[in-house]
């Protein structure tokens, strides 16, 4: 029901955009246009990839590698995978979603996301040109703990 609500004010929204100023309208359509088309070639990789690997590991496998029981070790392995993986948040949640469906565990998840997120194992080299070597490795470090932190938390919450 709330889905449908935001298409509602989304549909209401571009109309009063559009009765207001079509040309503005019309370029900012192009433009989101534009930037869908510069997405999607990577989010379809992405889903490919993620249809591969949920299908090839069962979800046996996915619960005896990070499920709930897995403990300190599924999460160590789940920071590890989120820590060397590089996909833009609006697939990471999904994939979340299906690997908890599959058997994935709380504190796991927690784990592979917050690294995904905030550790960036394959930007090193170019945030060590940008930010310098010191503050690289602090910044992944911390963010790398910071992220277990958050699973424990998580673990003990849920």
């Amino acid at each position: 029901m709330f889905t449908y609500l935001l298409y509602l004010l989304t549909i209401v929204g571009l109309a009063l955009s559009f009765w207001k100023d079509r040309q503005k309208t019309k370029k900012a359509l192009l433009k989101a246009w534009k930037s869908f088309e510069n997405i999607l070639p990577q989010f379809l990789s992405i889903l490919i990839l993620i249809g591969l690997a949920l299908s090839i590991l069962s979800p046996e496998t996915i619960t005896s590698l990070i499920g709930a029981r897995s403990g300190l070790i599924g999460v160590l392995v789940a920071s590890m995978l989120g820590s060397i993986t590089l996909i833009p948040g609006f697939v990471a949640f999904p994939l979340a979603a299906a690997l908890l469906k599959s058997g994935a565990g709380y504190m796991q998840i927690a784990a592979f996301v917050s690294t995904l997120m905030m550790v960036g194992i394959v930007t090193i080299p170019l945030e060590m040109k940008t930010f310098g070597k010191r503050a690289t490795i602090v910044r992944n470090i911390s963010a790398y703990l910071f992220s277990i932190v958050v699973a424990v938390v998580m673990g003990v919450v849920l």
